[in-house]
């Protein structure tokens, strides 16, 4: 327990209708940021608490985990110019938008999209933000601001684009950047904002947008930071076979190779989708406990594939979750995510083989993982206090017998409380302090604005 937490108020969560903890039927006791004692069915905290909440009518779950996302991209959902494409033609078409991305813009997106993300029960949110047009330089500021306004848990990845169509990447020249202004900002957001200490609100990790987007020496210099500065890394990798072939025509190898040449071969990596890997690659991503997002939503929409998601555990790779962009998804609803990706991964094992269970500890305890984290992620004496709590009072769960099983076959996609570092941060499905009907106008009023 932390020096600052002995002498905190202690909270039992009393008798949920369900929970998904061993042994904590009667509930489970909070003190401070941090759980203190699980109750087991029946019984009552070993030490007096002095509040009580009434969870009868909550199903309780350790607050969802959410690994790859793209804030930015809320200001352009279901936008014409990209419906009904696969990833790179989606990709050249929103390039020619995503340019007029402004502060102010980005600030509306970054708020809509952590608010979305506390309101369907996620409790830590990881962002890929790679891409910085001229006046957008302090992205990770913004995020971090707006991560600590709400009382969400972040993961704010400094992303980056160095290779433009004329170097033969993807992207136009107005958004990269050279490698030295890369790395000289990765390493000024690392000493302002990272906290590598357990129960940390804020860390920063490094993120090269992909292998295609930037140089081989941005690829060793990041690995090289995160090791100097104790942080994650992570790019996307295998989403697409053109992907593939890309890769091999530019780098004459495949991104695993590729990966393993620039020394991210290791566990303070994750990769976002990790779609397309043989069973050679899948072997030596375990064996290196590099982490996998798993984007279920995103990959249907772009019709990219299905990740490998019970050979990579089985290799060794933890396996997480993520909504990806919300040009892809188009939602920031991690709760949805879950059940999309019980679907699909039963489309692709088979009925028995993946559990709601299986995809509720992507969301949990594999997402920890990817981050390197073993603070969160699970309701478990010692851990950060981070729950979301849901109701089954609509009719969409009207008759349903299991309510874990329920939540996530029946489409549970929004929470009634959600507690971050032992606070509530969302009260009767509100999350505190945030005018949502002000906010959608004014986001929706910015979208159109730049982007209609």
């Amino acid at each position: 327990m932390r020096a600052d937490d002995s002498s905190a108020p202690r909270l039992w969560i009393r008798d949920p209708l369900a929970i998904l903890a061993e042994g904590a039927g009667g509930g489970v006791v909070v003190e401070g940021s941090r759980i203190a004692e699980l109750v087991p069915a029946g019984g009552a905290p070993s030490v007096p608490v002095d509040e009580t909440f009434a969870a009868g009518r909550h199903v309780v779950i350790p607050g969802l985990v959410n690994t790859h996302h793209h804030f930015f991209q809320t200001l352009t959902r279901a936008h014409p110019a990209a419906l009904d494409k696969p990833l790179f033609p989606w990709l050249k078409a929103l390039y020619g938008l995503w340019p007029r991305l402004d502060p102010e813009a980005f600030r509306l997106a970054t708020r809509l999209a952590y608010t979305e993300l506390l309101m369907s029960g996620c409790t830590t949110a990881a962002d890929h933000h790679y891409l910085y047009p001229k006046g957008l330089e302090r992205a990770v500021d913004i995020q971090v601001e707006e991560a600590r306004a709400l009382g969400i848990r972040a993961v704010v990845t400094r992303g980056s684009m160095s290779l433009s169509e004329k170097e033969g990447g993807l992207p136009p020249a107005s958004l990269v950047q050279d490698d030295d202004v890369i790395l000289e900002d990765s390493e000024r957001v690392l000493r302002l904002f990272h906290d590598s200490a357990p129960g940390a609100m804020v860390q920063i990790g490094l993120a090269p947008c992909s292998p295609f987007a930037v140089t081989k020496r941005l690829m060793r210099e990041s690995a090289r930071l995160a090791e100097a500065h104790d942080c994650p890394l992570h790019t996307h990798l295998g989403e697409t076979r053109d992907e593939d072939a890309y890769c091999l025509a530019l780098f004459g190898q495949r991104p695993v190779d590729y990966l393993e040449e620039v020394g991210w071969l290791n566990r303070r990596t994750w990769l976002a989708h990790g779609i397309h890997f043989n069973d050679d690659e899948v072997r030596r991503l375990g064996a290196a406990g590099v982490g996998v997002c798993h984007c279920p939503t995103s990959n249907m929409v772009l019709a990219s594939g299905a990740c490998r998601t019970c050979e990579l555990e089985a290799a060794g790779s933890p396996v997480g979750l993520g909504v990806d962009g919300a040009s892809s998804n188009d939602s920031s609803n991690l709760m949805e995510g879950v059940r999309h990706a019980l679907m699909v991964n039963r489309l692709t094992y088979g009925a028995e083989a993946v559990t709601h269970r299986d995809a509720l500890r992507w969301a949990t305890e594999g997402s920890a993982a990817c981050l390197g984290r073993d603070d969160i992620g699970r309701i478990a004496p010692g851990r950060e206090a981070d729950f979301a709590l849901f109701t089954l009072e609509e009719l969409r769960f009207s008759g349903a017998h299991d309510p874990l099983a329920a939540l996530v076959l029946c489409g549970a996609h929004r929470a009634d409380r959600v507690m971050v570092a032992g606070r509530w941060r969302v009260v009767d499905g509100a999350p505190s302090g945030v005018d949502t009907g002000r906010l959608r106008e004014e986001h929706s009023r910015l979208a159109l604005t730049l982007f209609g």
